[in-house]
């Protein structure tokens, strides 16, 4: 069905974030959030369920967690267990409870900055220590890109004396923009089970892809991998849907799982029924065209 990206929607005064931060004379390119209406299916998908009446809770997570695993065995060949999805109210929701679940106060969480601004906070907020592998910046002409300092990656776990309890990847990174390769993810994944360190994998960009770039999910490597890891999916981003917020973990290792969820009951974390009914419609596949 046909789309208009170009008619101008007017979000000043909506309480945007985006819009609001900054003075009106500012061109706020500042946080991932379109300005063209989300695709139709997920628009009539909510319309309906506001037409309905009742908004009551809904904690019953099965049609969700279906659903996700449909789009990973769609997008990737990935086969999952529904049981190892694990709704929540986002991605940096989740990856604060897997701090909570793999960190005490001391313990060491590593990233790799320049990163998306929350993955700093969290030694702010839960007494972890942040420990840093700095991107190399590469400049050729006019086009700068980041590529992972080896030497300097293996060099951050441990440091300070904090063990190393979580490696915090953002794939495909923010803001630098690359997509790792299969290679260089193992390459990562082999130092953080050398350094018995768990993995959680910030994916929410999975599905915004330039230029026949393929994103290969952190847990369908191996399963020993997949064992010691995390990965966040979300349909928030790639669907224009990120203030509903909804996102899930996707954790195969039954003890690993069963403490991300004893966090995640103590958080609250309960995704609003609005929420479910967007990515329900976002994942069907009815919205693929528009995304594309």
């Amino acid at each position: 069905m046909p789309y208009d990206f170009d008619r101008m929607i007017d979000r000043r005064h909506t309480n945007s974030i985006k819009w609001t931060a900054f003075p009106e004379d500012v061109l706020p390119m500042w946080v991932a959030d379109m300005d063209f209406a989300s695709p139709e299916p997920v628009r009539k998908a909510l319309l309906a369920a506001v037409e309905h009446g009742v908004y009551g809770y809904a904690f019953d997570y099965l049609a969700l967690q279906q659903a996700v695993s449909a789009r990973m065995r769609a997008l990737y060949g990935w086969e999952l267990d529904e049981k190892s999805i694990v709704p929540a109210t986002g991605l940096v929701s989740g990856f604060y409870a897997a701090a909570g679940a793999l960190c005490q106060p001391g313990d060491g969480y590593l990233i790799q900055t320049p990163v998306y601004m929350p993955f700093n906070d969290i030694q702010r907020h839960s007494g972890a220590i942040r420990q840093e592998a700095s991107l190399t910046r590469v400049v050729e002409g006019q086009r700068l890109r980041y590529e992972i300092d080896w030497d300097g990656f293996e060099k951050a776990f441990n440091r300070g004396g904090s063990k190393t309890k979580m490696f915090l990847l953002c794939n495909p990174h923010n803001p630098p923009g690359q997509v790792y390769t299969r290679e260089e993810l193992l390459r990562m994944a082999e130092l953080c089970l050398k350094n018995d360190t768990v993995m959680v994998s910030d994916e929410i960009h999975s599905e915004l892809l330039l230029g026949g770039a393929k994103h290969t999910p952190l847990g369908l490597l191996s399963p020993e991998i997949a064992g010691r890891s995390i990965t966040l999916v979300s349909p928030s981003k790639a669907f224009n849907i990120a203030g509903l917020f909804c996102g899930f973990a996707i954790i195969p290792n039954p003890e690993l799982r069963e403490r991300y969820k004893a966090v995640v009951e103590r958080m609250t974390l309960h995704v609003s029924s609005l929420a479910q009914t967007a990515t329900l419609a976002a994942f069907s596949g009815e919205c693929d065209d528009w995304l594309k």
